[in-house]
């Protein structure tokens, strides 16, 4: 029975800390604290597949939008998609407001090079230094 104590050898029996399920608990809660850090480094923009690289390091997304291409060559900013005139003035627009802000353009791996270098080029004629490109890293074989 759980919690009480057996006589052995007229002494009582020292209650004792398990330690397999102790074990569980702290993975657990390892598992989660992991699985909850990744998913805060999600970018904005809308599911594309991203190109794979092997060199690739993770950035902080704070001031940055997200400019998605998709593999049609259609424009997103951020989760909304948006025609060539609306990009162009909200790049203005946060330029304003956010001069040292940083651009992630997040181009389909199928989309056209055409479509990701303008939108580079459009970050860039705006005057935005910090133009990123989301990859994904591709894992060792």
């Amino acid at each position: 029975m759980a919690g009480s104590t057996a006589q052995v050898s007229g002494r009582p029996k020292k209650a004792r800390i398990e330690i397999i399920p102790l074990i569980d608990v702290i993975f657990f809660l390892l598992a989660t604290f992991v699985l909850f850090t990744l998913s805060l480094n999600k970018t904005q923009g809308i599911r594309v597949t991203l190109p794979q690289v092997f060199t690739g390091e993770p950035r902080a997304t704070e001031g940055t939008h997200t400019i998605s291409v998709t593999e049609q060559g259609t424009l997103a900013w951020d989760t909304e998609f948006v025609n060539l005139d609306e990009f162009l003035r909200r790049l203005q627009v946060f330029h304003t407001s956010n001069p040292d802000g940083r651009i992630l353009i997040n181009g389909d791996e199928n989309a056209s090079f055409n479509a990701a270098v303008y939108v580079f080029d459009e970050a860039r004629k705006a005057g935005f230094e910090k133009v990123l490109i989301e990859t994904k890293v591709r894992q060792a074989k």
